[in-house]
Formats: C-alpha cells, structure tokens, sequence
C-alpha cells in the first residue's frame, strides 16, 4: 500500500515514464538477484545510462521505498505481537512473564524477586553519534504514517491523508543542508521522548505491575521505575570542538524545560478529569475548604511549572533578574500522591488507577530534568591543565612525572585547604574550556547530571585529575566519575587500574562504595578485530567484577555498545544474558546510538517492548547467571583470539595496499560530505585509518556490503579451530556458553547482510588495477567466513534459526541493489568530475543504503 502511494506520488510529479523506469530497474534488480546474468548486466547498463538529471530523482525513489519498507515492517512486528497477547500465546523466552516463570521454576521467592525488581537501575543513555541520516523534519512525518496504518488497523475507512504524507515526503529534501548542532542533537533526542517513550513507559510500568501482582503477588511500587533514561547529547565533548560549556550549560536547561512543558500538559488534562469533590482529611488540611480539592492543587502545581519554564527562559535569554530555585522532583511527586491516596482512601481506585498513576510513573522514571546529563571528556585534556597549572607554579612537567608522582601530587592537592586554581589565571582556551565545563557542573542541579566519563582513561591519576578539577571548580557533591576503558591493551590493564584506585582511602571515601567502569567497543574492535575485542571485552568484565567484589564496591559496568556487530550491537537481552556471570548486579548502563534510539524507541509499542526486555534479561542475569565457561572454552577462545588479532592486524596495519584500498573502494573519503553529526569524522583531518572514528569506519564497509570490522580476523581463527580438529567443541560452546552463542549469531546475521558481488562491483569500478587483487583476497575471506559459521552452527543457510530477519533482508535486496550500483557509478563520477547535483545524488544512496541496512555505522 505505501509502495502504491510512493508510485502515484512519483508517476504525478515525474510522469507515468519515469515510474516505468523505476519499475523496469527494480524488476531486473529482482530477477538479477535471482541469478539471471543477463538481466545483472542490463541493470547496470540501464543505470550507467542515467542522465545527471534522472540520477536523483532515482535514487531519492529506491531510498524512500526503503524507509516506507521500514515502517510497514515495524508497524508488522507491533500487530504481531499485539496479536500473541490477544490470543494468549505461549510466552516467547524473552519476555518478562516468561523469565518470572523461570525464575520461579528455579527456586527463587516472589519477595526476592520483587526486591530485586525495586533495586534495579538500568540507565538507557541516548546518544548523538553520526548515525541518524533522516532528517527529524521526515521522523514525524513517518510517524505520522504509523499514526495513519494504526488508526487503518482498527477499522477506519482509507483517507487521501496517506497521499498527503506520502507526497510531503517526496517533495522534502532527505539530505539536511547543514550538519546539525549539538543543540540541534539533543532536541532530536527530546523529540523522541515527547513522540513514544512518555507514552510508552507509564504503559510499560503499568504492564510490568500488572505481571508482578499476577506471578509474585506484589506490586511494583509508585515511585519505582527499573529503567531510566540519561544523555551524552550536548556533554560529550571528547573529540567534538563544538560541545562547549556554554552548550551543556543550554541543554541542561532546555532539557529541563521540556520536562516542564510535558508535565505541564499532563496536569493541564489531568485536572479536567479529577472533578471529583470527595477528598481525604489529609487532602482538605491541604487545600482548605474548596469544592474541586484535587483541580485546586493540581492548578498550584501547574502554576509552579509555568514559573519553572518562564525562569528557564530568562535563563536562556540572558533577562534573567532573580534566582528562584525551579521545580524540584519531591515538589512536583508529593502532591500527586496526595491525590493518589486521597482516591484510594475515598473508594476511588479507578480513578486513582488512570492518568494520575501514568504521570506519577513518569516522574519515576523521567524525574524533573527528562533525561540526565553525562559529561565526557578524554584524559589528555585533563593532563594539560595540570600541565599547565605544575608549569605556571614551576614545578616541573606534570607529562613527564610517573604515575606514583601524579597521584601523590593529586591526592595532597584533594586534601589540601587552599585552592590550587591561581587567581586571575589566564591560560590557554582549551584549559579555559575544561575549567568552564566544571563550573557548569558546579552550578546545575546534581540530579540532572550523571556521569563524568573520561575516554581514554589508563591510571587511576585520571580519575583523581578529573575529581580535582570538579572541587577547585566547587561542585559540591561526589559526582561519579568514570574511566573509560577502549583498546584493547587499556582493557587487559583495567583491573589493575581499579584496584590500584579503589586501594586508595582517600578514593574509597570519596566512592562510597560504588563504582561504575564504562567498557569501549566500538575503538576496541577497530584495534584489534571483532574476534580479539569481544574476548578483551569478556575478560575485562570479569576481573572488574571480580576486583570490585575483593573490594567490597559495587559495580556498576556501562557498555558504550553501538548499533552494528562491529561495535557491538545486537539483540539486547541476547548481549545482556551473555555478560560473564556476577557482571550484572542490578544496575547496567547502556548507549543507545543514532538510529537505534528510533528503531527501538521511535513506535510507542516497541519502545514498551524492548524496554520489558531490558528489564527481564538484567532481572534474569542478576539473580540467575548463566554458568561461568568451562576452563577447555575459555582455552580455544583465547587461541581464537590470539589467532584473530594477529589476522586482522596483518591486513589493517601491516599490508601496505589496505589504506589505498579502503579510501579507493568505499565512500569514505565522499562521507564528510554528508551532514550527519555535530561531530567531525576524523579526530585528525591529514590523518589514516588510525585517526578515522570508528563509526564512520564501520559505516564505510556496510555501505559497500563487504561488512569487514565484524568479521576480518575471525574466519581465520574459526578456520584454523576446525582444522585442528576442534569442530565438535565449537558445536559445545554454541550450544551451551551464552557469550559464544551470541557471538557467533551475530557473526551470522552480519555475514547475512554482506554480499561479494556488490562488493566486487565497487572494486572494480573504483580501484586502481594494482589493488584490485586484495579485494578479490577479502571477498574470498569473507566467503570463508560463512562457511565456517555454518559449519558451527550445522546449518546449511545463514539465518535458518531466524527466517524473519532472513525475509526482511531478501525483500530489502532489489531495492538496496540499484543504490549500490548507482553509488558506485557516482563516486566514480564525483571523483572525475564534481558537481553538486552528483554530491546531492551519492548522499541520497548513502542514506538510502543506510535505511535499507537499517544501520549506517
């Protein structure tokens, strides 16, 4: 039906010829997937053949067919699970009645599984990499045709309002004209929170206290929310030069007026439905002798906002003339659970059960400032202010100390009485700029901040540097401070880093006996390979627990994981359930990266989903962790290891034709022209493929389908493996070790999505002779690759085990298809002759490839 639309839509603009052509071309895309060679090279003879002028206009048709595919297949997986509910089907394995079952079956009480349901903290941090091609301005629109399809679904009669949609879409440029702002970046992400999750998590909570009071007999409490939400837009500041404390500064307060706005118009319907006259002894001490007792304090509360958004306008605008304290959360909450008692004490319950426990859950879960704001910076910046500070006291070379100095220097300075800042100090702008962010920190509400999170973090004088700087800077609460931990040489060390921190009293003190460590994938893969990292990543998990649990500390791991397998993405309860046993104790904290925030949070009743399943897996891992491997796997895992990172080492860093290769046969170099993120994509614009970030890494290899970060490396670990006879055991740890299972499911579903003969076509189209025969190389590697995973897995096809991700994929095809082969042309094309209609033309494949891949990096 959408695909009806679009074709009217183009037919009316363009004329009936060019949708034949978009026909003709789909239909030999089809038919050339179907292994007809001669309908392949026509397609590409018909493609070559395109004027400048159809070029656009071709690539803008197969890249929205995509995302209209996109949104009938999330609109698809909504009804079918609303239609298992409806029926009563057997639970699925993954959801949270299905666990309670199990955990049941296992043992447990329903009072400790309840307990552990109120202890549990899992924060969804929403993050602003360059991953999100579609423009919001489109977002809505597609959601707006979710709307359409929802309201058809329940038997309302087809309108012109699709066409409408449909058209709107068509004649809206998909490519933004700028790169966003960090600004712009987190009001996408309060967008997405506005759209689905304030509907989606009191729908969620209200589910999940429906199943706890059905299974264990007891009630989630009213002010409990497992799940929260936090945000790196707007703070982190490693590597981005325009997230700046003035930045922080305007999103912390925006943040906090959006969730005025909301709760503003919550209480705006909420007083239209609570008319009722009867009221509590507690409720009438409170608003005196009134005849509406819940309308005249819910219009005090509202009262309360507006002043909270009008004195964060002032703020904003500069006219600001007093400093009010604004809305604090026990302020907003307690009266609305005054009017929650009152109902229940009244024989209301009903009423008490509707609107008013909706927003009652989502100040739980979203608090008065929406989402919380980490702050992330990398060492090397908090190493030149003391650089600079041990210089201008002429002290000598902060750099050039040993740690033993640092930390002696630090922890005399942290409990020293005088200040170590100087008076009228002027350094250079980018101390200024470190200095000004922690007095950003120092001045806004502890509870909208979250984590200070350092990149790169190596030696526990990181962690000090940065607590120093936070009280010279007058913060006057312990905020968390956070190492992050990226190659995979920082990995092997993080143990020994936290111990040595945690083995410092002053540092104890200051912990309170809690830690949080946060693991890198993403810089972990592109140093080492997939095979190696995941394997780092695994054992790094390990020690931490194993050194917080000597120390008596709590920990807390954070998974900077990104969308795709090569920066460790995946089905979440999968990954969760996979983490070494005792990894996961209550708490968990999770990126959630460019379009992922929209594919798993963008619909209201996949956000519920996925939200349901977070809680049931960290439920699950907590109180029923699967088995820790047994001593024989954890042998063949670290030989796969060693075997993968010396592979994937010796093509990236060692073979010589690998740069050359990589700039002449993907997009990457043409990737800076898409304007993505606030972000630059190279921390070093003269640099290699050591100073390009991972994400646009990534996102160059699925572009041409090659797919390389998730699997170079690995096909010759798993080959050798096999060879040595050590295919029944690979067969064991599939079966029975969660970690390996996931791993090699999501090599699989990578390996799905790659195709050699796309691949080759770029290769052929854009590489120099000299260097087209290590593509020929990895391609053969990559067809190496699958056959070891069926091998593991005893399967003949790729994704036999999961056929509706095999069908999503095989349908997506003849559409992606020509979006590659046009790419290609048009790279070739940009390369010899650049004009901006090409430019505009190759971004359009770039995102249309992209929504067809349902990742970009």
């Amino acid at each position: 039906m959408l695909g009806e639309s679009l074709g009217q839509t183009m037919a009316n603009h363009l004329g009936p010829e060019f949708l034949d052509k978009i026909e003709r071309i789909r239909h030999l895309a089809k038919t050339g997937r179907g292994g007809a060679e001669s309908d392949h090279a026509d397609l590409l003879t018909e493609l070559s053949g395109l004027s400048e002028g159809d070029v656009l206009p071709v690539a803008r048709a197969f890249t929205q067919f995509l995302n209209l595919a996109n949104i009938a297949e999330e609109f698809h997986r909504v009804r079918l699970h609303q239609d298992q509910q409806d029926q009563d089907e057997p639970d699925a394995e993954d959801t949270f009645v299905q666990q309670l079952k199990q955990l049941l079956a296992n043992g447990l009480s329903p009072s400790e599984i309840a307990a552990a349901i109120a202890r549990m903290d899992v924060d969804l941090v929403l993050t602003a990499h360059p991953t999100e091609v579609n423009r919001r301005t489109l977002i809505r629109k597609y959601n707006d045709i979710t709307d359409y399809l929802r309201h058809l679904e329940m038997g309302q009669q087809p309108t012109r309002r699709l066409d409408e949609l449909v058209s709107q879409i068509w004649h809206t440029n998909e490519i933004r004209q700028q790169r966003p702002t960090p600004i712009d970046e987190a009001k996408w992400g309060f967008a997405v929170i506005e759209s689905s999750l304030w509907q989606a998590v009191p729908e969620y909570l209200r589910r999940l206290d429906e199943q706890m009071q059905e299974h264990l007999g007891q009630a989630l409490p009213l002010n409990c929310s497992p799940v929260r939400f936090s945000s790196w837009m707007g703070g982190d500041r490693d590597g981005n030069p325009f997230v700046t404390a003035d930045v922080t500064r305007e999103v912390l307060m925006l943040s906090r007026w959006m969730a005025a706005d909301l709760y503003g118009r919550d209480l705006k319907a909420l007083r239209s439905e609570l008319s009722m006259h009867q009221c509590s002894a507690e409720m009438r001490a409170e608003v005196g002798d009134t005849a509406e007792p819940y309308r005249h304090l819910l219009a005090g509360l509202r009262r309360q906002l507006e002043a909270t958004k009008e004195q964060i306008r002032q703020d904003l605008d500069g006219t600001a003339n007093s400093s009010r304290t604004l809305l604090t959360r026990n302020e907003l909450l307690e009266p609305l659970l005054l009017c929650h008692r009152s109902l229940i004490e009244c024989d209301m319950p009903i009423i008490a059960n509707g609107l008013l426990e909706d927003v009652i859950r989502r100040v739980a879960c979203f608090g008065v400032d929406l989402v919380r704001l980490d702050i992330r910076q990398n060492s090397e910046r908090h190493s030149a202010v003391f650089e600079a500070l041990t210089q201008h006291y002429e002290l000598g070379s902060y750099l050039a100390w040993s740690e033993e100095q640092k930390q002696e220097f630090l922890l005399q300075e942290l409990q020293s009485k005088r200040p170590l800042l100087p008076n009228r100090w002027e350094p250079e702008a980018k101390i200024q700029e470190v200095l000004e962010t922690c007095r950003v920190v120092a001045e806004s509400d502890p509870t909208s901040l979250g984590s200070y999170v350092i990149s790169m973090a190596s030696q526990p004088s990181d962690v000090l540097s940065v607590i120093l700087l936070l009280r010279e800077c007058e913060v006057g609460h312990n905020m968390k401070v956070v190492p992050l931990f990226e190659t995979l040489s920082d990995l092997k060390n993080a143990h020994l880093c936290l111990d040595a921190l945690l083995s410092i009293d002053w540092y104890r003190d200051y912990a309170q006996g809690r830690q949080e460590v946060m693991i890198g994938y993403s810089d972990s893969s592109k140093d080492a390979g997939q095979m190696a990292a995941v394997w780092g990543q695994y054992q790094t998990q390990e020690a931490l627990t194993a050194t917080c649990r000597a120390q008596d500390i709590h920990l807390t791991l954070f998974h900077g994981r990104g969308g795709t397998v090569g920066r460790g993405g995946g089905p979440t309860h999968l990954a969760i359930l996979a983490q070494p046993p005792g990894s996961v104790d209550h708490t968990i904290r999770i990126t959630e990266q460019g379009e992922v925030i929209r594919f798993k949070f963008g619909i209201p009743e996949i956000a519920e989903r996925n939200l349901e399943r977070y809680t049931g897996a960290v439920l699950t891992a907590t109180l029923s962790p699967r088995p820790a491997p047994r001593p024989a796997w954890r042998e063949l895992m670290s030989d796969l290891a060693e075997t993968g990172f010396r592979e994937y080492r010796s093509v990236v860093r060692e073979d010589e034709r690998f740069v050359p290769f990589f700039q002449e046969s993907t997009p990457e170099r043409e990737l800076g022209k898409l304007p993505l993120g606030s972000r630059p994509a190279k921390r070093r614009a003269d640099g290699g493929v050591e100073s390009l970030r991972a994400i646009p890494w990534v996102f160059a290899w699925t572009q041409i389908r090659l797919m390389l970060p998730a699997w170079l490396g690995s096909d010759r670990a798993l080959q050798a493996a096999i060879d040595n006879g050590k295919l029944n055991q690979l067969h064991e740890m599939y079966a029975d070790w969660p970690f390996f299972t996931s791993y090699v499911d999501m090599l699989e579903m990578v390996l799905a999505k790659s195709d050699a003969v796309i691949a080759q076509y770029y290769t052929e189209r854009l590489v120099p002779k000299a260097l087209q025969p290590l593509g020929e190389k990895l391609r053969d590697r990559l067809v190496e690759t699958i056959e070891g995973v069926l091998q593991i897995k005893q399967s003949a096809e790729l994704l036999a085990d999961f056929p509706r991700i095999r069908r999503s994929i095989n349908v997506r095809n003849p559409y992606i298809d020509p979006l590659h082969f046009l790419q290609a042309e048009l790279i070739f094309r940009d390369r010899t002759r650049p004009n901006k209609q090409l430019e505009q033309a190759l971004m359009v494949t770039m995102a249309g490839i992209s929504a067809g891949m349902r990742n970009t990096g």
